[in-house]
């Protein structure tokens, strides 16, 4: 009952005091003629939070300093004078304090007093504004305006970025054209860069290989220059006893010779063939020897004179408009001097020779050869075994056989350098039962019936 008495006397107690903040300051908004329409009500500042806020700051202030009361008793009453002193001696520590509360408070009160007057001028002019219809009307007019200007502004950002569009799409074509161009000038310029970077490497590189073959040749001339001396001085004292180097002895020329090669050897459209192999070493050369011509075929296809010992195959290529003579090849070369050729056939002849004449042979075509010359000798080849079952000894002015190691050491002894060998007519192809070796011994054993060697003047 006592706290609903309470409740009671401060409920009134707050009542009172927003009646007289009320009577105090006006209203919180003014309205012009509500009844009247177009009008609007302007809304005034609240000062009730700033009073309230006022109100509480003067109350804390009147309670600075005081000291709350205690009951009766002795107690009691000391305690109440110690508390007493202790704030009589803390005075000087508040006073700042206090001073600075009561300015803020004073201020709070002076800015309360200043919002009342403006919003009693906000109420006067509320009450004066007559032409506010005047203004509401602009307010319509000036929504008209941007409602129209905001369609005129989207038309023309359309038209806007339309154009931006077409621009771009004919920039990006343009740019387009030029990457595309630029992508054919750059592949041009890199074709053209390959073209010449090969054309150079691939001059670069036979300028190399002619060095080096150059290099090699004249090494090899310093090695044999000695070694040549050498044996020019001991084959100066050589006898030079005649001995036969016919293909055709004496006791064999009974029979047709010629009709023997037609039959063994081959067609002579078939050996002229087979000598195509060897135009890469006389193309374009002129003095041109050939030793042992027989039917011609060489001389026929690559020019140049040709001896042999043979009356009848001498007969028949001078038939044929070829330049050719019998004679001994010994005695031909030491007529023809030094450096006298520029290349030198000799194809299945040394192998009809006695085997201490062929280092002769060799010295005094090394001797009638210029520096560069070629010489080239064919043989049967006795490093495939098929040779000696077949076509070797089918010929009776046959010898021996000269191995291709043995001839290139007779080639370098006598300044020869440069050497090849090439292994020619295949034995598979005369013999097709060679196909059931293998690959390795085959071709180890059984590899061409012949081999060409050839060398070029140091």
């Amino acid at each position: 009952m006592a706290d609903d008495v309470k409740l009671a006397e401060l409920t009134a107690m707050i009542k009172a005091v927003k009646d007289r903040v009320r009577a105090r300051y006006p209203e919180t908004s003014a309205v012009i003629d509500a009844g009247k329409p177009h009008q609007i009500a302007i809304p005034l500042v609240d000062l009730t939070q700033l009073v309230r806020g006022r109100d509480a700051a003067q109350a804390k202030m009147a309670s600075i300093g005081s000291v709350n009361p205690r009951g009766d008793g002795p107690l009691n009453a000391a305690i109440q004078l110690v508390k007493k002193a202790v704030a009589r001696s803390l005075g000087w520590f508040v006073r700042d304090q206090v001073t600075f509360n009561r300015e803020v408070v004073a201020c709070i009160e002076a800015a309360t007093e200043a919002l009342s007057d403006a919003n009693r001028s906000l109420s006067i002019m509320a009450g004066a504004a007559s032409g506010l219809q005047d203004l509401q009307d602009a307010q319509l007019h000036w929504m008209q305006w941007r409602t129209e200007w905001e369609k005129k502004l989207m038309t023309n950002e359309v038209y806007s970025l339309r154009g931006i569009s077409e621009l771009q799409g004919a920039f990006q074509h343009r740019v387009t054209q030029v990457e595309v161009n630029f992508r054919e000038s750059l592949k041009a310029q890199h074709g053209e860069y390959q073209a010449t970077l090969e054309r150079g490497s691939r001059e670069i590189q036979q300028r190399l290989w002619a060095d080096v073959e150059r290099i090699r040749l004249e090494y090899e001339r310093i090695i044999h220059a000695e070694l040549r001396v050498l044996r020019q001085r001991a084959l100066a004292v050589m006898t030079t006893a005649p001995v036969q180097t016919s293909p055709v002895p004496a006791s064999l020329d009974q029979f047709d010779y010629q009709r023997f090669s037609d039959r063994f050897r081959g067609t002579e459209e078939h050996v002229a063939q087979n000598l195509e192999f060897y135009r890469p070493y006389f193309e374009g050369r002129v003095e041109i020897l050939d030793i042992g011509c027989g039917r011609g075929e060489f001389l026929q296809r690559f020019g140049g004179r040709g001896i042999d010992l043979s009356e009848e195959s001498v007969a028949y290529c001078n038939g044929k408009g070829l330049t050719a003579e019998v004679a001994d090849l010994f005695s031909y070369l030491r007529a023809q001097g030094e450096f006298a050729l520029d290349g030198i056939f000799c194809s299945q002849v040394v192998e009809h020779l006695a085997p201490e004449r062929i280092p002769e042979l060799v010295r005094l075509c090394s001797a009638s050869l210029k520096r560069g010359g070629v010489l080239v000798i064919e043989t049967p080849n006795p490093e495939c075994l098929a040779i000696f079952a077949t076509h070797f000894y089918l010929d009776p002015t046959h010898t021996r056989p000269v191995p291709s190691a043995l001839l290139a050491f007779y080639l370098e002894e006598f300044g020869m350098g440069g050497i090849e060998v090439h292994h020619r007519s295949p034995a598979i192809e005369s013999m097709p039962e060679l196909n059931e070796l293998p690959a390795n011994f085959r071709n180890r054993f059984f590899g061409g019936l012949d081999y060409a060697i050839a060398a070029k003047k140091l």
